[in-house]
């Protein structure tokens, strides 16, 4: 069956593809084949055997300040050069913003705004207070304004131009297939920001030139040319990594990359196998567990530390942990907690041994749980914090690499994200099993699965600050369900005085009877849906929904439910998430159990 699929997959690729023996000769349909990802997989490592592409899109050149449009230091006009004047257009523009109030922003930007001053600009600027963007700032608010004002056609045009821009180069070929690029555009310079009170927020992300890109493409491809009086850094050809093209960003030094888009086979398949490695981890589970509870009592402490932390990553759905450079977030994992994160309480609120969680984790987003746990747990977290001060380690014996080795020896692949994988997962399968009734409306089925994405979301501490217009939504949703009610009550009233003319009345008075009750049944349904839309919007205003939705919960787990209870899979994912997902909504039938 396998062989007659693929058989069936690749005559359709030389169909949709006009097929020709050299790659080059492709003429690309918009058709995507279907199921790509049944095809033979290569066992060698290599990703692809031909790769073409156009390269990414810079960011445009920076445009000059009209004359009128002025920067002031110390109340005099000051006239700054090119280069110093767009890096002062980054701050003009976040005049507005929380971040410019920070002394850690404000110290950051000035820094590296001096660094690309002429030397007498320098000279002459030494202080930012002195400096007024007021003009800058509002020459950017009255484009903004005009953007917004912008006619039908004028939006017409631009989204034609940036269609062009995406059918040159957004798509590449690989392997015979027309694939989508993901991020084919380099970020503009600007500010950088950072998640919380990050120690470089306000620093200078400097434009990035074709000289700092590396290209990977196949020899026999045509090799993405540079834009005019530029040269790549490098070109590459390298079968084993799947991204296009590469370079280092100047703030915290990380490689970023171009790659394909989460719709393309190559993702697909990195999905697949992510879940089934979790999948793979739920046959294990039970002997990883009773082995880490033995390692409690182990006489080594490295081993009753990585036992305890191993533990926490298992129940609590806890990033490992990197250890963290003076210049970066002070953000933790559960390798690399100290003993100022934990608070322990033998009673708390009626619960035995409760460790207490208060730390920054991941994009500095507070971490705070109280969990009670087994009393064997709670005595050795008692020994590890002996004779420590608030900032030693808590695991003093343990860290990143040491987990990671013992959890691959554990189990081949197993990483503490493919713990929360598999937790998430799992508890999403058991959430929609409990709080599914198949009796229930569509809007009360979509609320149930909200509820059970909530309780992963939570599990993993995917967390957001409630929306700025949720007040407001509130406030007209509640409008909205009182309006409806009234006109339930006016067609209550409605279908009484039409039930009693065509009681004894003609058969015109007895179908106007019946039209009056399914406009009455058909507003109850409305105002069931209404009031489920504004439960859903109050309890999820303080939870992300889609991280946990997008990265640690097996799609498949999802498609089944849609299927199995005739919910539209359009109601759970958008466009993007559904071609994102496609292997699993062609894959996963209504009996489908994680």
């Amino acid at each position: 069956m396998k062989r007659f699929i693929r058989a069936l997959t690749l005559y359709s690729v030389k169909i949709l593809f006009n097929y020709s023996p050299n790659y080059k000769k492709f003429k690309c349909s918009n058709v995507q084949p279907l199921l790509r990802w049944e095809e033979e997989k290569k066992n060698d490592g290599t990703k692809w055997t031909f790769l073409e592409h156009k390269g990414p899109v810079f960011a445009p050149p920076y445009e000059p300040l009209p004359p009128n449009v002025k920067f002031y230091y110390n109340n005099k006009e000051m006239k700054l050069s090119e280069g110093a004047e767009e890096v002062a257009t980054f701050y003009a523009r976040m005049l507005d913003h929380d971040y410019t109030t920070k002394e850690a922003f404000n110290n950051n930007f000035f820094h590296d705004w001096r660094e690309v001053m002429t030397e007498s600009e320098r000279n002459k600027i030494v202080d930012l207070s002195k400096c007024n963007f007021k003009e800058l700032h509002a020459y950017f608010v009255q484009k903004s304004e005009e953007r917004k004002a912008m006619s039908k056609e004028e939006k017409k045009k631009i989204k034609e131009q940036n269609e062009e821009i995406q059918k040159e180069y957004g798509f590449c070929i690989i392997d015979g297939h027309k694939e989508k690029i993901g991020n084919f555009k380099i970020e503009p310079p600007g500010l950088f920001r950072g998640r919380g009170e990050h120690p470089k927020m306000g620093k200078l992300k400097k434009r990035v030139l074709p000289e700092d890109v590396l290209i990977n493409c196949s020899k026999d491809s045509n090799i993405p040319k540079p834009p005019d009086g530029h040269k790549w850094k490098e070109i590459r050809h390298d079968p084993n990594v799947t991204w296009l093209a590469s370079w280092t960003e100047n703030i915290q030094g990380q490689v970023k990359y171009v790659m394909l888009n989460p719709s393309s086979k190559l993702k697909g398949e990195k999905d697949w196998q992510k879940y089934e490695t979790a999948r793979k981890l739920a046959a294990s589970i039970d002997k990883i567990r009773a082995e880490y509870r033995e390692d409690w009592k182990s006489k080594e402490m490295r081993i009753r530390q990585r036992a305890v932390a191993l533990y926490f990553i298992d129940k609590l759905a806890l990033r490992a942990g990197n250890e963290k450079d003076e210049d970066q977030a002070d953000t933790v994992g559960c390798c690399s907690l100290r003993v100022e994160h934990i608070t322990l309480h033998e009673q708390k609120d009626g619960k035995e041994y409760v460790v207490v969680f208060d730390f920054l984790g991941k994009d500095s987003i507070r971490y705070y749980n109280e969990v009670p746990v087994e009393k064997r747990v709670f005595k050795n977290l008692q020994l590890f914090m002996e004779n420590k001060s608030p900032n030693d380690d808590l695991f003093d014996r343990l860290n990143t690499t040491v987990m990671n080795k013992h959890l691959n020896e554990l189990m081949e692949g197993l990483t503490a994200k493919v713990f929360r994988t598999y937790n998430a997962s799992w508890t999403l399968q058991q959430q929609l099993d409990k709080l599914t009734n198949p009796d229930d409306t569509e809007a009360e089925k979509i609320l149930a699965y909200n509820r059970a994405n909530r309780a992963v979301a939570i599990l993993c501490n995917h967390q957001r600050s409630v929306p700025k217009t949720h007040a407001k939504s509130m406030e007209n949703l509640k409008a909205k369900i009182e309006a409806k009610k009234e006109a339930i009550t006016e067609a209550e009233l409605q279908v009484k005085d039409a039930k009693r003319d065509a009681k004894h009345g003609s058969i015109k008075e007895k179908v106007v009877y019946e039209k009056k009750k399914k406009t009455l049944e058909r507003l109850k349904e409305q105002l069931t849906k209404l009031e489920v839309q504004a439960t859903d919007r109050e309890e999820n205003k303080e939870i992300a929904l889609g991280t946990s939705k997008l990265n640690y919960l097996d799609p498949r787990i999802s498609v089944a439910w849609c299927k199995k209870h005739n919910v539209p899979i359009e109601k759970i994912y958008n466009k993007t998430q559904r071609d994102k997902f496609r292997w699993a909504i062609d894959m996963a039938g209504p009996d489908y159990v994680f």
